[in-house]
């Protein structure tokens, strides 16, 4: 009998319910709180069916955690408002309508899970250092990336994972008003 419909194969739709039970057992525990049995549990299926899609829980973090920050176009971004406008584009990555449920669970589980710290390092190199590079034009790009991460980082640790209440609090366009002018030094201070 032969799929005339739109529906997915039932074996899709089974490794689609499994990365979302991922998704969330990684953004709510780490890496290495999340079991894979809690993680069949909420499916429900047998744990030996998530060995069979994704051969360990290694691969199903790899699968689970996808992150593409989309970022602009370094020509697009105004060079006097660069450091506003990426702070922005990071706080619609992480609140927008598509926010990316990737980038919490990279940081609640990078400082216990080598997986996890090797995955900020290679979305650091293939994508955010050669925005910047694109931006700054200066020999020491990478250094002005990685100050730009780690304002950003710690920004999205104390707001969406420590939950601290000041910056919880804040509007969007209070951080990007106290921040962006920050991150445009990293950018542009000789």
């Amino acid at each position: 009998m032969s799929r005339t419909d739109k529906t997915p194969p039932k074996s899709e739709t089974t490794r689609q319910a499994i990365l979302e039970a991922a998704q969330r057992q990684f953004y709510e525990r780490g890496y290495d709180g999340a079991s894979v049995r809690q993680i069949a549990r909420d499916v429900p299926i047998d744990p030996a069916m998530i060995m069979r899609y994704f051969g360990s829980k290694e691969g199903l973090f790899a699968a689970a955690v996808v992150i593409d920050l989309k970022l602009p176009d370094p020509d697009t971004i105004p060079r006097d408002a660069a450091g506003t406008a990426l702070v922005a584009h990071f706080l619609n990555q992480w609140e927008g309508e598509r926010s990316a449920i990737g980038l919490p669970i990279l940081l609640r589980s990078a400082a216990s899970n080598q997986d996890a710290t090797d995955k900020i390092h290679a979305v650091f190199a293939k994508q955010v250092a050669p925005t910047v590079a694109g931006l700054t034009k200066a020999d020491d790009a990478d250094a002005r990336a990685g100050l730009i991460v780690s304002q950003l980082f710690g920004l999205a640790l104390c707001r969406y994972i420590l939950k601290l209440p000041p910056v919880v609090g804040m509007t969007q366009d209070e951080i990007i008003a106290k921040i962006g002018p920050v991150v445009q030094d990293h950018l542009w201070r000789a």
